[in-house]
């Protein structure tokens, strides 16, 4: 394990070496086993990589651990945030957020009559 305080961008770069996991570990299971084992809030941290090698059932885990939940959403990606989440919590998001552009287009188009 690989632990770097970024004070810049006010986030831990933690890396991780995980063996026999290749196919096993999701990146839920991740986030709760450095949950438990670092004693970190679980809305402030997020796998950004989680790579194998050819041949070998090794992981490398790539993860940022934030000072603050505002810093992540600033600082990274939507697809990011959203793949931390459950399908069915991501599901929810992107269908309100289909709904929300669908009224406004909607809205816009009464307001151009």
């Amino acid at each position: 394990m690989q632990d770097k305080e970024n004070i810049l961008l006010g986030r831990r770069e933690v890396q991780y070496f995980i063996k026999e996991a290749a196919g096993k570990l999701s990146r839920l299971e991740l986030i709760n086993s450095i949950e438990k084992s670092l004693g970190v809030q679980r809305d402030k941290i997020y796998p950004i990589e989680l790579r194998t090698e050819k041949g070998k059932n090794d992981v490398h885990a790539l993860v940022y651990i934030y000072d603050k939940k505002e810093q992540s959403e600033r600082q990274l990606p939507k697809y990011r945030i959203l793949r931390r989440l459950s399908k069915d919590e991501r599901k929810k998001i992107i269908d309100e957020e289909k709904a929300a552009k669908l009224k406004a287009k909607q809205a816009a188009k009464a307001d151009a009559k």
